[in-house]
């Protein structure tokens, strides 16, 4: 089995943010660390180079692959803010959060949006608030 290569670092956010994201860009992500914190109760945590996580949980595939991942994350990449949870067709909340959300993208595990401007903040708190459920309920 191959290394999880994103794993948690002593690198300080606050730096990585500030290296990463204009004024408008880090104000987003500066709301989306104040979200994190409120949903999770943790405290950001650099995984990876890339990667600002909260909270952490253990999973174990059936396939025998296993390794320590956030319980919500996000990245501010060139594109798109990446905020990584658990929604779409694999998600415990209903899809209609998703048509409420407004302009947005979705990956399998990755919502993606411009910016926060575009979308329901309160939505996208209910989807962190069932997603991070859902992980420590697949993963106590």
């Amino acid at each position: 089995m191959s290394e999880a290569k994103t794993l948690p670092t002593a690198a300080d956010v606050a730096a990585f943010l500030d290296a990463k994201a204009g004024p408008a860009r880090r104000a987003d992500c500066d709301q989306l660390i104040a979200l994190m914190r409120e949903v999770t109760g943790c405290e950001p945590v650099m995984w990876g180079p890339s990667i600002v996580g909260f909270g952490q949980y253990h999973y174990r595939y059936e396939s025998g692959r296993e390794g320590d991942s956030p319980l919500l994350g996000f990245s501010p990449r060139a594109a798109d803010l990446s905020i990584y949870l658990l929604a779409g067709s694999d998600a415990p909340e209903p899809a209609s959060l998703l048509q409420r959300l407004g302009k947005h993208k979705m990956g399998k595990a990755c919502l993606y949006v411009k910016r926060l401007a575009d979308i329901d903040v309160g939505v996208l708190t209910q989807l962190m608030r069932a997603s991070a459920a859902e992980m420590k309920r697949r993963y106590p």
